[in-house]
């Protein structure tokens, strides 16, 4: 396999691998991952309030895939603005919230039918906000933009494309007995490789690899926070992209990318705990604050955001504007949320709650933070 970074690598090999990637070490490492997994998933199917994890993860992982891209947003802007994107002024807070549209997007589509290189297509024009096609023009490459040095050239021409994603998409699909964590490494290799799209191929591609996940029936819900990974461990994520490329080394890529799905599942592991134990504590606060009793649902919408505005629990509550105002006022007297004013916006916030969700929790090898 002749390679110049330099050159457009037409002659990226087709998949699947020629040699057996299910080597002795891969093979104990994925099921170390399965179990990890399976854990997880186990774990927010038995949550009182699902919504928790499927309206926070998505948002923490659209906030740390798009700072791979060094489009930087903050967890406090995503949050505020996560029930009503088109108030957030910040384009790259929208733009992150657009990943969380796709991600969702996304996995009720693998919910109806196959994922395949038009659910690629599909992903990325969310993300862009337009519509996304696979590359035509030449002169796409990855690398130093003001000295033109590249690191990486992808393929070019459409037609080359095409027929890489098609085989990308057969791959996916493959009727073998390779592991479906495995396959999504190699997928999510030969993706980047192939670097459909003139912009948005790394997003596209992290949001791929949850939905692989989710059709394999690995995960229920797109709970899985891999990009936060991903940053902590960059420069490896990168330097073992290249090596495949430059020397086929997919055992060391795909011991990664279990690693990453193992760690990444036992830290939401720990937060799922966290959650559970926080709740318990503020329900009965809450109870105790409220005279009269207080709505289940209020309870439920303290968990599935970290902000919250009066005319939301109207809404969901089913109780007169002053009814809401009283609930809220009372839980910041009692220190449960913190009273807020962003602009016109007077936001009520469960700051613990927040601080819960934005930490990094230990690593599951070590015990240090990642």
């Amino acid at each position: 396999m002749s390679w110049n970074p330099g050159v457009p690598f037409n002659d990226l090999p087709d998949l699947p691998p020629r040699f057996d990637v299910e080597t002795r070490d891969v093979l104990k490492a994925t099921i170390e991952a399965r179990a990890a997994l399976a854990a997880l998933d186990r774990a927010a199917a038995g949550m009182p309030n699902p919504t928790v994890l499927i309206n926070a993860i998505p948002l923490l992982e659209a906030q740390a895939s798009s700072e791979i891209e060094n489009i930087v947003t903050t967890t406090d802007e995503l949050f505020r603005f996560a029930a009503d994107e088109a108030r957030a002024s910040d384009p790259a807070t929208r733009e992150a919230l657009r990943y969380r549209t796709a991600l969702r997007d996304g996995f009720v589509t693998v919910a109806e039918r196959p994922l395949t290189a038009s659910t690629a297509v599909r992903v990325c024009s969310t993300i862009k906000s337009r519509d996304m096609h696979v590359r035509k023009n030449p002169g796409t490459f990855i690398g130093n933009p003001t000295t033109q040095e590249a690191v990486y050239t992808p393929p070019a021409g459409e037609a080359l494309l095409l027929e890489k994603l098609a085989n990308w998409e057969s791959f996916i699909h493959s009727d073998d007995d390779l592991d479906p964590l495995v396959r999504m490494a190699i997928a999510h290799y030969q993706f980047e490789a192939i670097h459909p799209f003139d912009d948005g191929n790394g997003r596209t591609g992290r949001i791929l690899n949850i939905l692989m996940l989710v059709e394999a029936g690995l995960l229920a819900q797109p709970i899985l926070y891999l990009s936060r990974y991903i940053i902590r461990h960059k420069a490896t994520y990168y330097a073992l992209l290249g090596r495949v490329t430059s020397g086929g080394a997919w055992i060391e890529w795909v011991l990664f990318m279990l690693e990453a799905t193992r760690q990444t599942a036992i830290s939401t592991l720990r937060k799922i705990d966290s959650i559970r134990d926080l709740q318990v504590e503020l329900h009965e606060t809450i109870r105790a604050t409220i005279r009269g009793g207080v709505n289940a649902d209020l309870l439920a919408l303290l968990f599935e955001q970290p902000y919250c505005r009066i005319g939301t629990v109207v809404e969901r509550c089913g109780v007169s504007r002053p009814t809401a105002t009283g609930w809220l006022n009372a839980l910041v007297e009692a220190g449960v949320l913190t009273d807020v004013r962003r602009g016109r916006d007077r936001l009520f916030v469960n700051g613990r709650f927040l601080e819960l969700l934005v930490r990094d929790e230990p690593d599951a090898s070590t015990g240090a933070r990642v």
